[in-house]
């Protein structure tokens, strides 16, 4: 007679429970020592009873079989980062191509290119971006035209200041050149003047030995 198959669910009769507990725990224990015995596998089995009590079973150590599971899955979880990163690399390049490619449509645009595929919304859009576009740049132009006058202004004072400056140096230079021609004039009229003085001086000492030389003949005489 066939064997009756028993409904899966919590078992509501607590001591009912604790004895199919006691029952199943000692075959799953069975099973596992059965499993590390023909296939040569490390097996760690915990359990906990619905009261909190601990029960395990090892093939060797338990804490050298849960040491090898957390080492298993840091090596799992490292294995897996490259793919996640590599994934998220590929939504960054798919997105940025994306942009890229959105941006060269507009800068043909822009050029005049490739307009046969825009609405009427989109040239007008397109009209008024150009348009704006347009005013920045003569107003950047304007304001670089005054800025190049402005610097023109500026070296041509500078200019006038260095001219000025020059000529005063040519006005002082030229009155210096002058004194120093007087002056040299008046040196030279000093000399002469005490050259004549000098020949005057010996004429008159030649008179007077004339004059001697009369006298002493005159007595002579």
């Amino acid at each position: 007679m066939a064997r009756e198959k028993i409904q899966i669910r919590k078992i509501n009769n607590a001591t009912a429970r604790q004895v199919t507990f006691s029952k199943r725990r000692r075959g799953l224990f069975k099973k596992a020592e059965e499993l590390s015995i023909l296939c040569d596998a490390e097996v760690g089995l915990i359990v906990f009873s619905s009261t909190g009590k601990l029960f395990e079973f090892s093939s060797s150590s338990m804490k050298q079989i849960i040491e090898k599971q957390n080492t298993q899955s840091r090596n799992l979880s490292k294995q897996d980062q490259p793919s996640n990163d590599l994934q998220l690399e590929n939504s960054d390049y798919e997105r940025l191509s994306k942009q890229l490619e959105e941006a060269n449509r507009q800068l043909r645009n822009m050029r005049g290119d490739d307009l046969h595929d825009l609405t009427i919304e989109e040239l007008q859009q397109l009209e008024k971006t150009l348009e704006t576009g347009l005013r920045r740049v003569l107003r950047r132009k304007g304001e670089q035209i005054m800025e190049q006058i402005n610097d023109l202004r500026k070296k041509g004072l500078q200019l006038m200041e260095e001219n000025r400056c020059l000529r005063q140096q040519v006005v002082e230079m030229s009155k210096m050149g002058k004194q120093i021609v007087a002056e040299s004039e008046n040196v030279l009229h000093e000399e002469g003047q005490s050259s004549d003085s000098i020949t005057n001086i010996s004429n008159s000492g030649n008179s007077r030995e004339n004059d001697d030389s009369s006298d002493t003949s005159l007595r002579l005489g």
